[in-house]
């Protein structure tokens, strides 16, 4: 599971999403996709949830999802927008 840290903060709408770290001062744009993954993550869905809710919502095979959410989670983590509470014990 997957938790956006207090010091990150986003800004959702049609377009996708801005999001904002404001311990390292860096600001994000993310697509309509982007923006739908980090809500589904933000709001507790596992990232099996995530694939299977990102492909029926945009119609795309669910391969290719799995393959591009691995993809996107792993950008997110690398940019500390993210943290996965299951690597460091907590829960």
């Amino acid at each position: 599971m997957y938790r956006v840290p207090d010091t990150v903060r986003c800004t959702h709408n049609q377009d996708g999403a801005v999001v904002l770290d404001i311990r390292q001062g860096e600001m994000f744009n993310l697509n309509p996709v982007g923006s739908r993954i980090l809500e589904l993550l933000k709001s507790g869905s596992t990232e099996s949830e995530v694939v299977d809710e990102i492909s029926r919502q945009f119609s795309v095979d669910r391969t290719e999802v799995d393959r591009d959410v691995q993809e996107f989670i792993a950008s997110l983590q690398e940019h500390r927008l993210i943290v996965d509470t299951t690597s460091n014990g907590r829960k």
